[in-house]
């Protein structure tokens, strides 16, 4: 597996919140506490625009190869013409706005922010067409898969149908007992995995499931050698879109692994980066990994080397052998 760091001429110059590459092509959108969202070209190794902005952007999602939104820590939600670099604000949470995903089905934006609210815009008018503020407490990540849109808050995972939100349509309440930081839905939702504060991460299955396999939650990193646990966050999560039993989670401490969800066994453990895995994404045939590695505030002894994006060519080895021990599963 080969990786190699993005060049900036310009770097990158506070800390990384997300990285998404674009739904047809390997553009890859850059979301930053620098204030400025940017547009990179993965196969020419190229910028193709970098837009300011007045806030540091805590996400940012594609709506397609030329539009994009960012949620920022003004309240903000923004969407941006990457075609000219220009943006404009369509909203505002009332405090920090942390998390944004767009739905192809509704063609409706969905953003989070620390009021407790998740809120719904159409991205073409500058206008909220609805919200939910009966969660009582932040909104830590979203994930969305056709019409269903997953919440993780505090210990628990909600799952709501778009075309009717009303009302949570399934709940995984205390799927573990502890803050959860990430949630990530498999491609076909027969799933989710959950990313949590302290190391461990839970695989859930859904309704009636095509999978034999129950859901299953294990720590990403063994005992050390005192016999301690090693606790430490997980940043995020990311499926491959080339097999749907692969996924990757990135830690805090700078280690990112793959992961073969049927045969609940590790594939790869990637070479340390320089700092914490903020975020990670697969490009749209899963044979592209970016990572990226910055600090992320979480912590007070952090490591602070400059922000950098890490991008790896997908071993095709390692997929063909989670293939099989898959298959072997089934």
């Amino acid at each position: 597996m080969n990786g190699s760091c993005l060049n900036f001429k310009n770097p990158i110059r506070d800390a990384i919140s997300r990285i998404r590459f674009a739904p047809f092509s390997n553009n890859l959108i850059i979301s930053s506490w620098d204030s400025s969202l940017r547009l990179y070209n993965a196969d020419k190794s190229e910028l193709r625009v970098e837009v300011p902005t007045e806030a540091a952007l805590l996400d940012c999602c594609f709506e397609s190869e030329s539009v994009a939104f960012s949620a920022g820590s003004d309240g903000s939600v923004c969407r941006y013409d990457m075609h000219v670099g220009t943006s404009v604000t369509i909203g505002n949470h009332g405090d920090l706005a942390t998390c944004t995903e767009y739905s192809d089905e509704t063609c409706l934006l969905i953003t989070a922010g620390w009021d407790k609210k998740i809120m719904f815009w159409d991205s073409r008018a500058t206008k909220s067409l609805g919200c939910l503020n009966n969660l009582g407490v932040e909104v830590e990540s979203l994930s969305l898969s056709g019409f269903n849109l997953m919440v993780a808050v505090r210990s628990s995972v909600y799952i709501y149908d778009l075309r009717n939100c009303h009302e949570s349509v399934q709940a995984k309440e205390s799927i573990m007992d502890i803050q959860l930081k990430c949630v990530r839905s498999t491609h076909n939702f027969e799933g989710f995995v959950a990313g949590s504060t302290d190391g461990r991460v839970a695989l859930e299955y859904l309704g009636q499931s095509k999978s034999k396999n129950e859901g299953y939650a294990f720590r990403c990193h063994p005992k050390g050698k005192n016999g301690r646990q090693h606790l430490v966050a997980v940043n995020d999560i990311a499926f491959s879109p080339s097999n749907d039993s692969v996924f990757v989670t990135g830690d805090n401490e700078g280690f990112a692994t793959t992961w073969d969800a049927r045969s609940k066994r590790r594939l790869v453990e990637l070479p340390r980066y320089p700092n914490s895995v903020a975020s990670l994404s697969y490009n749209q045939d899963g044979q592209l990994l970016a990572v990226a590695s910055s600090y992320t505030y979480q912590e007070a002894n952090e490591r602070e080397e400059p922000p950098q994006i890490f991008i790896h060519k997908m071993d095709d080895i390692n997929i063909r052998s989670a293939s099989a021990s898959s298959s072997k599963d089934t």
